[in-house]
């Protein structure tokens, strides 16, 4: 994968689309701007405005979260590893704030805090159930009873009550009294294991929901059903102050939302008075059986009367209430990243093909997400059109097909499909000028062109079926890339057979004329792009090359080696055939790359999963270097007239600041002149932070002999005015010091011997001055 931009040298990450995923639970913080979830050994903390991870907590010992709580104040939060340790967090610096071991003689698979965040149950795989608190650090109870792995533990809303119930593989509900330690009862009437518990406000009800189908209101001064409503999993109690009268609750009685598995994509409100469903959410299209968006979690947000669910893929929907109206939506999980391009008037969101039917259109400014329905298998190529809200896609389903995205509203419609290659069509591409054809390449070996009507329909309600007006065995293997020259006149594809072919598309109507042929390659070719500026078209293939070919007389005018499937993005300069710099972002193949129109942003995608945008900072850089040296000149200038005006204090201090030693050793030449005296006073009165950088600098100076006097006198000061406990307190001192000693010994060495040559002259003088006296 290869594109032509702008020459530019500095990149810097911009944001990352990354995998965050959600099982097997989620957790909302109380002023619901953070999304907590789970993923391997992290657990990952998702800003709900910006889409962003801010915090990715990570175990060191780098063993799997098997579960974790996040107290009601949001400032506790307790994680449980397969290594049976415990850890609470300091979360919003990512600071492990203490550990201990769980006890537990088995992993645990359950955890919550009470209302007050001083408890902490925790439910093991064991039965068993332990009590901690969290404030005095101790366990306080150890409840047996429960039989198989304790999946579920909540505490009643009431601390005055003192009671915590919890659910294990035998399907009961059970009711502790934590001030005697004892089951008060259990709660039979469940088949299959008891999925979530949700309590009213009063605290006098509690309705239960399992994966056999019904939810249960009950009593709970009378600890008996109330209610048995055969719904699905999850279950959500409906505000009692809030108007849902638009869904149908029409009384006072208790209103629950339920979002299932097994197929189950849409909410529905229930009436658990009469066990009658009021209201069914709407889907764009009709659900089916192990449909992707088959709902397996649901967690309410009262302050913003919102309602967040998790899909089987292991996204997040945020509803808005009581409309039920998609009002966010992220995406946990990508697989592996097949292709990206940008969309949008101004580039402000990206479609991306994943290993999956689905497309994704990621808004950037947020990360919500729009999850297109349409093709039936797995995508593999996409491309977009010069005003960025028509784009096309293609996929092994043996169709190509046509998207619209609203400029206003963002929302995107399939408006044209074709079908009539005879296999996975792999590759595909636009005109460039206007929106009046595509190409696509398949693994038929055959590349077809498609015209677009006049008319491009606006909504998926009048989609228009595509023809091919042409139809070219192009290759011997597979067709793996196809793309359009910037004037719409010229065709050029890349093929598994090595070779990349050169196409004159000529007038509407008209076939395709093959012009030439490009060989060199080892490997099969996976991508060709033409160069917008020059007659020049660039070939990546298998072989690790990457070639630059002549469109006039189809030869090969330089060839890169180095391209691999390392994860890195390199930069190279044409002139030069160099590559200038590397970008490193992912830990697997990267599929897709692709500029914007401006060419100040880069967007690749990985087989990692990750989506990377870079932003073009070459400019800012050299704008910032041009200021810092501007602002060096200066300080030089000012450093030269404080020490004209003697003033040695700040000169010094503004030499240490420029962080260049040899700076400062003028400057500490020129206050010697002026005696040890004036050297004493200065250097006692810097900063200890300056006194630091002047103990590095001495035993750089030290090291040659032309500054070592220098060094000697300022270590001479600092030996004689502090202590060596004082010295021993300043960053990096003992190594400085340490370095300090073979240099001086070496000195001394130095001194002794020209002491020694000196007293020789001294005497040769002497002797010189008794043989050459006159005689009396």
């Amino acid at each position: 994968m290869r594109t032509f931009c702008r020459f530019q040298l500095v990149y810097t990450v911009d944001r990352y689309v990354m995998v965050f995923q959600c099982f097997p639970t989620l957790q909302i913080s109380k002023d619901e701007k953070f999304i907590f979830c789970t993923c391997g050994t992290r657990v990952n903390v998702l800003q709900i405005v910006t889409g962003k991870i801010v915090h990715s907590i990570e175990q060191d010992d780098q063993e799997d979260i098997t579960s974790f709580a996040l107290s009601l104040d949001d400032e506790i939060l307790v994680t449980a590893s397969k290594a049976l340790l415990l850890k609470q967090w300091d979360w919003k610096q990512a600071q492990c704030t203490r550990s201990w071991r769980a006890i537990h003689n088995v992993p645990i698979a359950s955890m919550t805090f009470d209302p007050t965040a001083t408890l902490l149950a925790t439910g093991g795989c064991d039965g068993t159930i332990k009590l901690w608190d969290v404030v005095k650090q101790y366990c306080t109870h150890n409840l047996k009873g429960s039989s198989g792995v304790v999946h579920l533990v909540e505490f009643h809303p009431d601390i005055s009550l003192l009671q915590l119930f919890s659910s294990a593989s035998d399907c009961g509900i059970r009711m502790w009294d934590l001030r005697s330690s004892q089951c008060l009862c259990v709660l039979q009437s469940h088949y299959s294991p008891v999925t979530s518990l949700a309590f009213t406000p009063d605290g006098a009800s509690m309705v239960s929901s399992g994966r056999d189908k019904i939810c249960i209101v009950w009593d709970l001064k009378s600890r008996t059903a109330r209610r048995t409503v055969p719904v699905y999993e999850s279950v959500v109690l409906l505000p009692e102050d809030e108007d849902f009268s638009e869904v149908g609750v029409k009384t006072k009685e208790i209103h629950f939302i339920t979002a299932g598995s097994k197929g189950i994509c849409v909410l529905r409100v229930w009436d658990a008075s009469s066990a009658r469903c009021v209201f069914t959410q709407t889907l764009p299209s009709p659900p089916s059986y192990g449909d992707p968006r088959s709902l397996t979690y649901c967690l309410p947000l009262p302050s913003s009367l919102r309602l967040a669910t998790v899909t089987a893929e292991h996204n997040i929907l945020l509803y808005q209430l009581p409309s039920f109206t998609t009002q966010q939506q992220f995406v946990g999980f990508n697989d592996e990243v097949l292709d990206v391009k940008f969309l949008g008037k101004g580039d402000t969101h990206i479609v991306v093909a994943t290993n999956s039917s689905q497309l994704k259109v990621f808004d950037l400014a947020t990360s919500s997400c729009k999850i297109l329905y349409g093709h039936t298998d797995t995508v593999l190529s996409l491309d977009v059109f010069k005003k960025g809200s028509l784009f096309v896609s293609c996929a092994k389903d043996k169709s190509v097909r046509v998207w619209r995205q609203d400029p206003d509203s963002g929302q995107v419609s399939c408006v044209a499909q074709g079908c009539s290659h005879a296999n996975a069509v792999g590759s595909i591409t636009c005109s460039r000028m206007k929106e009046s054809f595509v190409v696509s390449g398949s693994q038929d070996c055959t590349i077809k062109v498609w015209d677009l009507p006049e008319t491009i329909p606006e909504t998926d309600g009048d989609m228009f079926q595509l023809t091919s007006r042409v139809t070219e065995k192009a290759h011997d293997k597979d067709v793996n890339s196809v793309a359009v020259s910037p004037n719409d006149k010229l065709l050029v594809s890349g093929s598994q057979d090595r070779l990349a072919k050169l196409w004159s598309l000529g007038a509407p109507g008209a076939d395709l004329a093959l012009l030439g042929v490009f060989r060199g390659h080892r490997r099969g070719v996976w991508c060709v792009q033409f160069s917008p500026m020059d007659q020049v078209l660039a070939s990546s293939s298998a072989d690790g090359s990457v070639k630059l070919w002549s469109l006039q007389d189809f030869s090969c005018l330089k060839v890169g080696e180095g391209c691999g499937s390392d994860g890195l993005v390199k930069l190279w300069t044409i002139k030069t055939n160099e590559c200038v710099k590397t970008l490193d972002a992912h830990q697997d193949k990267v599929w897709g790359l692709h500029a914007t129109r401006k060419d100040d942003r880069v967007v690749t995608a990985s087989a990692d999963s990750n989506i990377t945008v870079w932003t073009d900072v070459t400019e800012v850089e050299q704008a910032e270097e041009q200021a810092k040296q501007e602002d060096q000149i200066l300080k030089k200038q000012e450093l030269s007239n404080l020490l004209h005006e003697k003033k040695y204090l700040k000169a010094l201090g503004l030499a240490i600041s420029l962080d260049q030693p040899h700076t400062v050793l003028k400057v500490i030449k020129g206050i010697g002149e002026d005696g040890a005296k004036q050297l004493e006073k200065t250097v006692l009165k810097l900063r200890q932070d300056q006194k630091e950088s002047m103990l590095r600098y001495c035993a750089v100076w030290n090291t040659n002999a032309r500054s070592c006097l220098d060094a000697q006198a300022v270590i001479q000061v600092m030996l004689t005015h502090l202590s060596p406990e004082e010295l021993l307190q300043y960053q990096g001192a003992r190594a400085h010091l340490e370095g300090l000693i073979p240099y001086t010994e070496r000195h001394m060495q130095r001194i002794g011997r020209l002491l020694q040559a000196s007293m020789f002259l001294d005497y040769m003088w002497q002797k010189m001055r008794v043989t050459g006296a006159p005689a009396r």
